[in-house]
């Protein structure tokens, strides 16, 4: 039978836990999220940002000069270096990965989970594309590097 009562929260007494916003709110306080111009400076000094948005949110809205495009769905596997098919780019564990999706939540999740396989410096963008776009930072017309 389907539990119909709420799941009590450790973190706010009372409250329903399920669902994606309480899911988010649980995650490690590790994640060292990068608002658009930290992210900026990291790539500056060799970063590389993931843009884990759809092809027609990156058409609509412009990509991010040098990042790389990878899908969600494939992003473990491109990244994790001891993988047949990762990324040329995917040299090793200690790399600084920034992802960033259109409003970063997506990215958040996904940048959680691939600390849990062992990339340890991995991280994405407070309020994700948007947020990057609101702060003026460079949006590139060009096609992106996409990575399938």
């Amino acid at each position: 039978m389907p539990r119909t009562s709420p799941v009590p929260s450790s973190h706010h007494p009372g409250r329903d836990d399920r669902g994606s916003m309480p899911m988010l709110e649980r995650m490690p306080a590790e994640l060292d999220r990068l608002t658009p111009q930290e992210a900026l400076a990291e790539v500056q000094r060799g970063a590389r940002v993931v843009d884990v948005r759809t092809a027609a949110h990156r058409a609509a809205a412009g990509s991010i000069p040098g990042s790389l495009a990878i899908d969600l769905t494939v992003l473990p596997w491109r990244l994790d270096p001891g993988f047949t098919h990762r990324i040329p780019e995917a040299t090793g564990w200690d790399l600084r990965w920034i992802l960033i999706c259109r409003h970063g939540y997506s990215s958040s999740l996904a940048a959680w989970n691939l600390r849990q396989m062992g990339l340890h410096r991995v991280t994405d963008v407070i309020g994700g594309a948007e947020a990057w776009e609101e702060a003026g930072l460079p949006l590139s017309a060009a096609p992106a590097d996409e990575r399938t």
